[in-house]
């Protein structure tokens, strides 16, 4: 076996795999069985541990890599799984960890050098310093945003998922910026890079494991990023009202719309032009989590949440391959 992705109804497996979801079901006869969450960097899927069921819990813990043994099950009731004969904590000489873990498609590094040198474009200097005090090198705050995921599931759900989103946001802002009138892009700019700092608080790794924390459960992430903003622009002496409006409705409209979590919608060209790159760039993370779970040889995802559609991918070799050629 190559990678979970091209797995076939049948196939054995005998390979290490990151462990992301341990459920504990009781069967009509009142014995347990366990159902995982299986994954490499290509795909995740079902398993199910119907023998052995305590042995294997004690090895099953969400987060960490397991050395599984079964076979690809194709069940008319059930779908697709994995129907797991054992299972044990796997050594590290048996796992490359990059093989397991989804990441950027581009080294951090170099997202961090385009962040810098799109810092260093913004004039107006109350932004600049709010950006010194938020995402300085140096800042606790910046050690854990290069790290954090961008969401838990539907796009750049990995670790410096929360960079690499970001990033792409206010490129995209910053580019567009200069093709309509009236727009302030020192404050579209700054308000693209810490739309979602909210996520700071919203989002865990556990082993790498993404989950969401209390605070982000209680408060949710626009709550939170709202905090950080006006508190960040609080304690810089001078910082002009008008300007941590502009700031703080950027991150509070955001998702654009009441029903999608935000509680109020983008009532200026700034906030407008952040929600409109921030949806892009969310939705072309989807298409690349699609596709690089799309089995070889097919052109159309399941249906996607995110996208409210299958993605289709005409002719065109799966992310993974392409990554791997490049």
């Amino acid at each position: 076996m190559n990678d979970l992705r091209h797995l076939q109804p049948g196939a054995e497996l005998a390979t290490a795999l990151l462990l992301t979801e341990v459920q504990v079901r009781v069967r009509r006869d009142g014995s347990e069985l366990l159902r995982l969450k299986l994954a490499d960097r290509t795909a995740t899927v079902d398993a199910i541990v119907l023998d052995r069921v305590d042995e294997a819990r004690d090895a099953c813990q969400a987060g960490t890599v397991v050395f599984v043994c079964g076979t690809y099950d194709a069940d008319e009731r059930f779908g697709t799984r994995v129907v797991v004969t054992s299972v044990r904590p796997a050594a590290e000489h048996e796992y490359e960890r990059h093989e397991l873990v989804d990441g950027p498609a581009r080294p951090v590094g170099a997202l961090e050098a385009d962040l810098r040198e799109l810092e260093s474009t913004i004039q107006n200097p109350y932004l600049r310093q709010l950006l010194a005090d938020l995402l300085g090198a140096e800042t606790d705050t910046w050690a854990w945003f290069r790290e954090a995921p961008a969401a838990k599931r539907y796009h750049q759900a990995y670790r410096h998922g929360l960079l690499e989103h970001s990033l792409t946001v206010a490129q995209a802002v910053s580019a567009i910026s200069a093709t309509f009138s009236g727009i302030d892009r020192d404050v579209a700019v700054t308000g693209a890079l810490v739309h979602d700092i909210g996520k700071l608080d919203t989002y865990e790794i556990v082993g790498d494991v993404i989950d969401m924390t209390d605070r982000g459960r209680l408060y949710g992430e626009i709550p939170l990023g709202y905090y950080r903003i006006r508190r960040a622009t609080e304690m810089i002496d001078g910082f002009p009202e008008a300007l941590a409006q502009a700031l703080a409705h950027i991150v509070l409209s955001h998702h654009g719309s009441l029903e999608h979590g935000s509680p109020v919608v983008p009532c200026t060209r700034e906030a407008t032009l952040v929600h409109m790159a921030d949806n892009l760039g969310a939705r072309m993370g989807s298409f690349d989590r699609l596709q690089k779970s799309l089995p070889a040889g097919q052109e159309w995802s399941a249906f996607d949440k995110g996208l409210g559609a299958g993605a289709f991918f005409p002719t065109a070799a799966p992310l993974a391959d392409r990554r791997r050629a490049a």
